[in-house]
């Protein structure tokens, strides 16, 4: 499967505009032979936007949705995008995966929140892993602070993702995370990590980009830079079953040691 990383932080404040954005980078991921493309945390309206949170979110299945089923279907690739989601009264900081034939095939809710400016806008999901099967690949969905707890990638790889999705809104100066801590999660939990960042300055914050997707080897299949890019790379399902076998990480482990980490 080749998957598309749209780095971009899009135009903040504008569903319309974004959609735009996310439809020109679905025709040029489809021209390359993606299967999927993956965009940024809260892509479809921006992210620094403050109250505009709450004035932009929408169901999971609203106008929002609509179009970007409109746009995999059109293009012919599966999307996973990130969006404040709406839920009668509460918000929540969501990630939703569209199938290349406009189905829903997931839909994520952000279980640690990062930060005063998510805790005042966002409630924290309660579902840790959420997943579905894509082109025989089993998709996991976290977002940005999501994957820097071992035990939500580590709850993943146990219930057998091979690709995890993460759209984020890293900012500086924690640039280490893309650089070192995605490969790592990768090797010691043998999946594939797709994270999407966004880029540059919004609000207060300094998007730093880095955008990879790193193998279960800890090798980063690719890398963009610190502005806005469009990245391909491939994953292979029969590289991630022999380095599973080659690294055994899910079948030595011992839990009967490890209650007091809970």
């Amino acid at each position: 499967m080749r998957i598309a990383l749209l780095q971009s932080s899009g135009r903040p404040g504008s569903t319309v505009e974004n959609l735009k954005v996310l439809d020109e980078a679905a025709g040029r991921a489809a021209a390359a032979g993606a299967g999927l493309l993956v965009t940024p945390e809260m892509f479809l309206t921006g992210y620094a936007i403050g109250d505009d949170i709450a004035r932009l979110a929408e169901p999971a299945d609203g106008d929002a949705a609509d179009a970007v089923a409109e746009i995999a279907t059109r293009h012919g690739l599966a999307v996973a995008y990130g969006y404040p989601e709406r839920a009668d009264a509460t918000v929540f900081n969501s990630a939703q995966l569209i199938s290349a034939d406009g189905t829903c095939l997931a839909n994520y809710r952000k279980t640690h929140l990062f930060g005063c400016f998510e805790r005042d806008h966002f409630t924290p999901g309660e579902q840790p892993v959420v997943q579905a099967e894509l082109d025989g690949v089993r998709v996991g969905i976290m977002i940005c602070y999501d994957v820097e707890f071992p035990e939500n990638v580590r709850a993943h790889a146990l219930a057998g993702t091979d690709l995890l999705l993460v759209p984020t809104a890293q900012m500086h100066p924690f640039q280490f995370v893309p650089e070192h801590l995605i490969p790592v999660r990768a090797f010691e939990n043998q999946l594939y990590v797709a994270y999407v960042n966004r880029v540059g300055v919004e609000g207060e914050f300094e998007f730093v980009g880095l955008s990879t997707l790193a193998g279960p080897d800890g090798i980063a299949r690719t890398r963009a830079g610190r502005a806005e890019e469009l990245v391909l790379a491939d994953v292979d399902p029969v590289f991630l079953a022999a380095s599973r076998e080659a690294n055994p990480y899910l079948a030595d482990r011992r839990p009967g040691l490890y209650g007091s980490l809970v």
